[in-house]
């Protein structure tokens, strides 16, 4: 084959005008900064001429050029040429042979059917950082050439191996840092849910695909005492370890504010002014919820988050929209508490944005879709749980972190029934309220069957209880017992919101020894305040196994 009636028709060598040696050299001609005219002059008088582009050997530029080129023509793509760059990378077998027997690097690399579309199509197509078989990683432009009714193919290749190189490091960087972000994500999640005695809870989370950095994504539960258990869900905007670590402080000070035993919006009116102290940058969405078995509802704050979602015994799907605040971290506001029901049979469900929000899609209708689909979704708290990620679309490579918190209040019937019981009694005061606690807790722990031990002791706390509700608290009083499979939980309300503490009686004090007397028996004890300006005292005994 003739290479220069071939190269005179490679891209970039079109014909133009030849700039011809007998024209001065001037500002004009080069543009600003170039040579004065008088030394242009000089210059013009002892330059060599300068070869017109048409007059420049392009196979000695090719065979002098650093990246590797191979020319190729016909259908069969037979070698007509290739440079020595080429044959110092890869050798030459057979010249003239087909590109497979020829250059059979190319097949190996996949490039023959790229050379066929090119030829066919007479565009150029580009492959970026293929690996080759001498190690080195090139990028191939396969250019179409003509020469009459024959097509040909110019294949030029850059080694880019430092950048690819480069490349891969950075991206092994990336993932280091992610694996860093996602094992600290994971490690601050409770690592095992704690296990309330009325409630079946299970959790799922997710990081987001390997393309995104982890979020701040955190859920948690937290017993109270007294029955009442604490749940969390909460999103720390941003991503990274950045993220993750806020998130981790955070779910640490829930977890200490939740000791105090505040009502859900004083829950986030706490964490509002610590978001701010530990990151003014960033701000964090969350809902505090609490269950309470005895109100059969969830009283519940939200700054900033998506609304929780409650399914009844029917199956009929409850949204708790209202109030709901700014996010953590934005100050000057006053949260406040709403409930939603959540009595026997009810499944609850909470959840952060990326299992609902999509790009392409209204945030309102991935709530909607939410909530179809936890209206036929039954079985096991976890059962729900993956049914829900499921029907979301999440797998894994979404672009988001997603976490999930499933709880339900079973409906106990038959024998499961006897082992959750609740007894009260309304105190009207004066001298004859403490015997009258006394003889009914008597009476409900026999029936109860409760050994004589813990019969013994849980009278003991009623009384101490309610004596200390008579001499320090107001009308209106009531005494409650409760059992479940695992524990015997007394409680004494009344009108007076000062929370008793527990000090060491002198010899000669005649009181202060009511809430020593039970702290010690009891297997834990508690007070909180009540809506309406009172507050409850509690103790509990865990029952014994079997």
């Amino acid at each position: 084959m003739n290479f220069t009636r071939w190269s005179a028709r490679l891209p970039g060598t079109q014909r133009r005008a030849a700039a011809r040696t007998d024209h001065p050299v001037t500002p004009d001609r080069l543009g600003e900064g170039a040579v004065p005219a008088a030394r242009a002059e000089q210059l013009t008088d002892e330059a060599p001429p300068v070869p017109g582009v048409d007059e420049l050997p392009v196979r000695e530029v090719l065979d002098r050029v650093p990246a590797l080129v191979a020319l190729v023509h016909g259908t069969d793509h037979r070698l007509a040429y290739v440079n020595d760059a080429y044959v110092t990378a890869f050798g030459v077998r057979n010249p003239g042979a087909p590109a497979r027997e020829a250059l059979p690097e190319l097949d190996e690399i996949g490039l023959l059917p790229l050379l066929d579309q090119v030829l066919r199509s007479g565009k150029p197509r580009t492959v970026k950082s293929r690996k080759a078989p001498d190690g080195h990683s090139y990028t191939f432009t396969c250019t179409p050439v003509t020469e009459g009714d024959t097509g040909g193919v110019l294949v030029f290749a850059t080694d880019v191996t430092d950048h690819a190189e480069a490349a891969e490091r950075l991206r092994a960087s990336e993932r280091r840092q992610r694996e860093t972000a996602v094992t600290l994500q994971r490690s601050l999640l409770p690592q095992v849910l704690e296990e309330p005695d009325d409630l079946r809870i299970a959790a799922t989370y997710q990081p987001g695909g390997t393309e995104a950095a982890v979020g701040g994504d955190w859920y948690d539960v937290i017993t109270l005492g007294g029955g009442r258990t604490a749940l969390v869900i909460g999103d720390v905007m941003g991503r990274g370890v950045r993220a993750a670590a806020v998130m981790g402080q955070l779910r640490t000070a829930v977890r200490a504010y939740a000791r105090l035993d505040l009502p859900p919006h004083e829950i986030l009116q706490l964490l509002d002014g610590l978001a701010a102290e530990i990151d003014a940058n960033q701000i964090a969405t969350c809902v505090y919820a609490i269950h309470d078995p005895n109100e059969g509802r969830l009283v519940y704050a939200s700054a900033g988050h998506l609304p929780i979602l409650v399914r009844d015994e029917s199956g009929a799907v409850l949204r708790a929209d209202e109030p709901t605040g700014p996010p953590l971290g934005t100050g000057g506001w006053m949260h406040a508490s709403g409930s939603i029901p959540l009595g026997p049979g009810s499944t609850a469900v909470l959840y952060t944005d990326g299992l609902v929000e999509r790009r392409d899609e209204d945030l309102d209708e991935g709530i909607a879709s939410l909530e179809r689909a936890l209206s036929g979704a039954t079985g096991t708290p976890q059962v729900v749980c993956d049914r829900l990620v499921r029907s979301a679309g999440v797998t894994a490579d979404h672009d988001d972190d997603v976490a999930v918190l499933v709880l339900q209040h079973p409906a106990r019937t038959g024998p499961d029934s006897d082992l959750f019981r609740n007894a009260a009694l309304e105190l009207l005061g004066g001298i004859e309220a403490a015997p009258r606690a006394r003889a009914f807790a008597s009476g409900v722990l026999t029936s109860w069957r409760f050994p004589a031990e813990l019969h013994d002791l849980g009278v003991l706390a009623a009384s101490e209880l309610v004596a200390n509700s008579l001499q320090h608290g107001t009308p209106p009083m009531r005494l409650r017992l409760r059992r479940t499979d695992r524990r015997l939980i007394i409680e004494v309300t009344d009108g007076d919101d000062h929370l008793p503490r527990r000090r060491r009686a002198e010899p000669g004090d005649e009181s202060g020894r009511g809430i020593a007397i039970v702290a010690t028996i009891a297997s834990n004890w508690g007070s909180r305040r009540t809506p309406g300006g009172g507050k409850a005292v509690w103790c509990e005994f865990v029952l014994p196994k079997g």
